[in-house]
């Protein structure tokens, strides 16, 4: 029984939800690690204020407690719903109909057309999402106790969001989006292709198809194939967002106050911090997306199943 696009997009988007109230506390740490010695030169005398990823969290907690640690978890619940709603309910109507234009079953997992596929939803998801994430990332970004980076304080996310459109109006709140659209794309691309390319292995070699050992280590396979394509742009990602913003003197436009765009953004921090400032926090990132990507699949793979029992039954 298959499911129409908006109830593929629910599922998918309910699936996100699920995974980001377990990974939001590694991408709070993930994200202050990001911002600490930026555009710093790395044998700096400035002394970091965080250690390591567990020194992020015990930090965190002594001066923060739980309100620090889950920091933009309700923006985080609407970026998830569009992104997620898009990459996991999109995806597969999308990889179906380009499989149709280049001629081939529309049954048939062809790696161009799933790479494909997985790119595109990533990108509508981010482009939908984008002034979430901003928010998000800002919220994320801000200690009373120890701040690393710029800091932004708002009292909730609808302040955040009226204070940045205040500034900037839709284009401030979509300020960045080529940078998401860039990150998403980079994860995206390989999130499912990587999924399903595990999960077929595993079944050929005698694993159950629907089974949650199987879900379970393909998912695994395919977080790691996440971090290690988006890992340098997650980075740009977070230090675009966070950034202050001021008015070009010569236009009268608001820019952001170090970057321009990514790329200014990479070769910035490549020239200042060295290749390993492109992989600042890699750690926290492999603790938020592993479980992330295993939920979020596993979740998808669940509650479809559900819905699907639920509808033959009901409607």
């Amino acid at each position: 029984m298959s499911l129409s696009l908006w109830e593929s997009f629910m599922c998918g988007g309910l699936a996100g939800c699920a995974a980001v109230t377990v990974s939001n506390t590694p991408e709070v740490m993930k994200t202050r690690l990001q911002l600490q010695g930026e555009l710093q030169k790395a044998d700096s005398n400035v002394p970091k204020v965080y250690k390591n990823v567990l020194d992020v969290f015990q930090k965190t907690w002594r001066n923060e407690g739980i309100k620090g640690l889950q920091r933009g978890l309700f923006p985080a619940y609407g970026y998830q719903i569009l992104l997620n709603g898009s990459r996991l309910g999109f995806y597969d109507p999308i990889r179906r109909t380009l499989n149709r234009v280049v001629g081939i079953d529309p049954t048939v997992v062809n790696m161009g057309t799933a790479l494909t596929a997985g790119a595109l939803t990533g990108c509508i998801g981010a482009a939908l999402g984008s002034p979430l994430f901003l928010v998000k990332a800002r919220l994320q970004a801000y200690s009373p106790a120890l701040p690393v980076g710029a800091q932004h304080y708002y009292r909730n996310s609808r302040h955040a969001l009226s204070s940045i459109y205040r500034e900037g109006g839709l284009k401030g709140l979509w300020r960045g989006v080529n940078t998401a659209i860039l990150r998403t794309a980079c994860g995206s691309a390989v999130q499912l292709p990587s999924y399903n390319f595990g999960k077929t292995l595993l079944v050929q070699n005698g694993w159950k198809d629907n089974s949650y050992g199987t879900y379970f280590v393909a998912s695994a396979v395919s977080g790691l194939c996440v971090l290690l394509a988006m890992q340098p742009a997650d980075t740009v990602l977070t230090r675009m967002y966070n950034q202050n913003t001021v008015k070009d003197p010569v236009t009268g436009a608001i820019r952001g106050a170090l970057y321009s765009n990514p790329i200014d953004c990479l070769w910035k921090t490549l020239k200042t911090e060295g290749i390993r400032g492109w992989y600042k926090g890699t750690t926290a990132h492999f603790a938020r997306i592993w479980p992330h990507t295993v939920v979020t699949l596993v979740a998808n793979e669940v509650i479809m199943s559900q819905y699907k029992g639920l509808r033959a039954k009901y409607m």
